[in-house]
């Protein structure tokens, strides 16, 4: 199964007109988990996942690419 996550984070920030730095900062994390996220290197945990959810609000099935 492919893995869209990363392409899906990086569409919904970049629509939300923000850097990979703007959104670390709302989410009280560091801008290398952001790139590493979006370049497909790692995946969020769970509690991550959730306020990315909330941040974008989105569900969790479509960060994931389940949904559309």
């Amino acid at each position: 199964m492919e893995n869209k996550f990363s392409e899906i984070l990086k569409d919904l920030r970049v629509e939300k007109g923000l850097g990979q730095v703007e959104l670390a900062k709302a989410l009280c994390l560091s801008k290398g988990i952001i790139s590493l996220w979006e370049n497909g290197l790692r995946e969020p945990r769970l509690s991550s996942l959730i306020a990315l959810s909330k941040f974008f609000n989105v569900s969790i099935d479509y960060l994931a690419g389940i949904e559309s």
